[in-house]
Formats: C-alpha cells, structure tokens, sequence
C-alpha cells in the first residue's frame, strides 16, 4: 500500500518545505513537491488515493497576483477543490492569504506594520479550545514572521485561532479540516542567517537582532510548530486511512 503523500505548492525558489516537511514525514505523510514558480504544471486537483492533502507555502505576491505569478489560478483552483471535497489543507503565509481569499475573505497589500523574525503569538483560548491542530498549546508562543501583505477580513464562519500584537489574523481554519496561517513554521533560526539586511532595514529591523532573538525562541518554538505539523499529518493520514 502506498504511504499517503501531501501535495505540496512551492511557490518561489527559497520557499520549499524545510523542516515543515521532515516533520510531516515523521508523522507518516510524505511530501510531493510541485516547484511551481518553475512552471511544473500542477494537477487539476489532488490525485485521488496519492493525496492524503494540501499544502501551499508562501511566496512574494499576493494570492490573485497573476501577472508576475502566473500559476497562481491553478493554485486557486487547487484550493477550492480542498474546500469543496474536504482536502486536509494547510497554507502557508501566501498559502494562508490564498485560503482566506478562495474562501470569501479580504488580504490587502502593504497593509498595516511589517513583521519579521520571531514573533509573540497570542492563541484565541475560545477558538483553539477545540481545534485540531492547536488545542492544549500555551497561550502564548513564538513563530517566524517576514510578510508586509495580511489577510483583513477573515472568511465567513472561519474560525479565528491566533493574532499579534500587530497582526489580527495570523492563524485561522475554514471549515474542519483547512488551516492558514501568516506565520513560517517551516522557517527555522538559522535561516535567517540568509536574509537580506538590507530589505530589512528599509522596514525597520536590525538583521542581527532578529537572528539573535529568533535563536532565542527556537527550541520552544520548534517543539510548538513540530506538534502542529504531526497532527496536520495525523488529520490527513486518519482521512486517507477512512477511504475518504
């Protein structure tokens, strides 16, 4: 029998699945990557008993940026086939603005105050209470952040799981089983040490202050994000396991 695999949307070259894929596969749920920033053609939807999900991780243009990103209307399309069908889906930044979109919701370009680095997260005691993939976490926790564009009006009915000081919507899920979020759990530490300086300080960071708080944060966080990503897996795992 084959392992059950997430179809997985790569959107921009340094944006692959990083650690967010390791721990997928610990959990049992392989990563097929699509590099669609290169113009792999992607499928019309999940192949059916090779996708157990969706995953769609972040990249530099908005979710209906179809000029420079031009794949981007197969990855809608993607999207609305998880939402209709049930697909376990999990969005990324991009991948999360994409949902809330596709879904009914607003994301705005350059709205509000960037976010970079390690960032506090507060989770919405109310609405994690219940959620898969985030019940019994601490209220408060770290995540990446390096986004100047934001979702600013949830989806109808979605729901409302965690926000920043800064950022009112930085984790939300549509219906039972289709996650987004603002933040990188993907995105460790030590990959900072490869941003740009320079674009940071035209928002106003310091790259070695984000480095040195994200190292900080890292092993409490990491513990955070490695638990949400086995039990993504778990959710589409214990799908594909019903024949769903």
């Amino acid at each position: 029998m084959t392992a059950p695999t997430a179809l997985v949307i790569q959107n921009f070259p340094g944006g692959g699945p990083r650690r967010w894929g390791d721990w997928l596969d610990e959990a049992g749920l392989g990563c097929e990557v699509v590099e669609a920033h290169t113009g792999a053609a992607l499928p019309d939807a999940p192949a059916a008993g090779r996708h157990a999900a969706l995953v769609v991780l972040g990249g530099p243009y908005m979710p209906d940026d179809d000029v420079r990103a031009p794949w981007l209307p197969a990855v809608r399309a993607l999207t609305r086939r998880a939402l209709d069908t049930g697909l376990p889906y999990f969005g990324i930044c991009l991948g999360g603005q994409l949902l809330a979109q596709v879904a009914g919701g607003e994301v705005r370009a350059g709205h509000g105050a960037p976010e970079a680095g390690s960032t506090p997260l507060t989770l919405l005691p109310g609405a994690v209470a219940g959620d898969p993939l985030l019940h019994g976490l601490p209220g408060r926790v770290t995540a990446v952040e390096h986004h100047v564009d934001a979702v600013t009006a949830l989806p109808p009915a979605a729901h409302w799981l965690a926000r920043s000081r800064t950022c009112p919507y930085q984790a939300f899920r549509v219906g039972p089983a289709a996650w987004g979020v603002q933040f990188h759990p993907e995105t460790g530490a030590e990959d900072l040490v490869h941003w740009n300086p320079g674009r940071l300080a035209r928002n106003g960071f310091d790259h070695a202050e984000l480095l040195a708080r994200a190292r900080q944060d890292e092993a409490a966080a990491a513990e955070v994000w490695r638990t949400v990503a086995h039990r993504f897996a778990a959710v589409a795992t214990g799908r594909a396991g019903t024949g769903a």
